[in-house]
């Protein structure tokens, strides 16, 4: 994670004047590229083991099993741009695990959103008001997971994704999954490469900034926009092609993959 200025600057130290674009010219002769750092959680030895059991007791699971994942998540989206990223030198189609950032979820932003989707379709998107809290999670919930699931045709025996956030894992709220007679998919925590609504945060941002909405009231509205206009098959495409995803983690040993 050097930059081109540091590295000329460096040359200078040892009494060498070396001009940016032989500098760039050097790196792409060895097959190095300026690349944007991926940004992954922060994974622990006991995240790696949890996401390799999850990999691997689902790898062989049917496509059919899949279309039936109600998939869920929030995020936030700024008004005015992404946050700043940071290059990388990198070989094309390699990503070491030393050049990526370590993240934590919901990191700035000024509205947030509750969504979800399935091989069908997107599903409800919702604006959360204020601090979100158990009771607020509950009651998106009830007005929007059901309803979504009906719109998809999931029919009653889908199973619904969410992470280990402890609003999600509060006792109140597997109670009321108990009640709704609602399967919830056990999650490994710190995997947000193994829910494929992230790929649909990114082209929802994506297609909303190229918008340039000047409001808050513009840019949630954008965001339903354009949330209802993402494509069903790019929804089925990202759950059939969901067991590489569990393999890529096998293969990286739970570790973080490029998803």
């Amino acid at each position: 994670m050097v930059t081109l200025d540091e590295m000329q600057r460096a040359t200078a130290q040892v009494g060498e004047t070396v001009h940016r674009t032989t500098i760039s010219r050097a790196l792409h002769k060895c097959g190095l590229y300026g690349r944007v750092a991926r940004r992954k959680p922060l994974l622990k030895e006991n995240h790696k083991k949890s996401r390799l059991q999850f990999a691997r007791s689902h790898v062989e699971d049917t496509a059919n099993m899949w279309k039936k994942v109600l998939w869920s998540d929030e995020t936030k989206i700024e008004l005015f741009g992404h946050n700043a990223k940071r290059y990388a030198w990198r070989r094309n189609n390699t990503a070491p695990s030393q050049n990526t950032i370590p993240t934590v979820k919901y990191g700035g932003g000024s509205i947030m959103l509750w969504g979800c989707f399935s091989s069908a379709g997107t599903g409800k998107l919702v604006k959360v008001d204020g601090k979100m809290d158990g009771a607020k999670y509950r009651a998106i919930l009830e007005e929007n997971l059901l309803e979504s699931a009906k719109d998809l045709r999931l029919g009653r025996r889908f199973t619904f994704q969410q992470d280990n956030d402890p609003k999600h894992k509060a006792r109140a709220t597997m109670e009321w999954f108990k009640k709704k007679n609602i399967h919830v998919l056990e999650w490994p925590s710190q995997s947000p490469d193994l829910n494929p609504i992230e790929n649909l945060w990114q082209d929802l941002k994506t297609a909303v900034h190229k918008r340039s909405p000047s409001n808050l009231t513009e840019l949630e509205l954008f965001c339903k926009e354009e949330w209802a206009r993402i494509s069903v098959t790019r929804c089925a495409k990202l759950v059939e092609t969901y067991p590489k995803r569990l393999a890529a983690v096998i293969a990286a040993k739970g570790g973080s993959t490029k998803y």
